[in-house]
C-alpha cells in the first residue's frame, strides 16, 4: 500500500483557484506502479470521484464538473501528484481525498483504490 498525505487546501473566493499535492510513500511497490486519482465529499453527500491519472501519467480523465476547470498531474520523481483547480464554485467545497489504484490505470470508482489521504477541506465562498 501507499501513504498518502494532501496538502494545499483552505478558503478561496468563487473564481479563485487551488493547487491541491499529495506526497505518497510507496510500501513494496513504486510510486509509478500506481494510478491516481482525487475524490471528494461534501457534508451529507457520498464521495465522488474529482479526476484520475494513469500510471505514467499520460493519460487522465475527469468528472463532468471538473472539466475545464481542473487539471490533474504527477511527478514519478518526487512521488508527487497534484490537481489544480480554477474558477472554483461554491459547489466545489468538500473534503478532498488522493487515492492509489493498484491497478495503474485509470479507475473512477473508489473501490479500486486501495490506499487513501486524510483529506484535505476545500471551501470557496460565493
Amino acid at each position: 500500500q501507499v501513504q498518502l498525505v494532501e496538502s494545499g487546501g483552505g478558503l478561496v473566493q468563487a473564481g479563485g483557484s487551488l493547487r491541491l499535492s499529495c506526497a505518497a510513500s510507496p510500501s513494496g511497490r513504486t510510486f509509478d506502479s500506481y494510478g491516481m486519482g482525487w475524490f471528494r465529499q461534501a457534508p451529507g453527500k457520498q464521495r465522488e470521484f474529482v479526476a484520475a491519472i494513469n500510471w505514467s501519467g499520460d493519460r487522465t480523465y475527469y468528472a463532468d464538473s471538473g472539466k475545464g476547470r481542473f487539471a490533474i498531474s504527477r511527478d514519478n520523481v518526487k512521488n508527487t501528484v497534484n490537481l489544480q483547480m480554477n474558477n472554483l464554485k461554491p459547489e466545489d467545497t468538500a473534503v478532498y481525498y488522493c487515492a492509489a489504484n493498484p491497478a495503474g490505470g485509470i479507475s473512477t470508482t473508489p473501490r479500486s483504490f486501495n490506499s487513501w489521504g486524510q483529506g484535505t477541506q476545500v471551501t470557496v465562498s460565493s
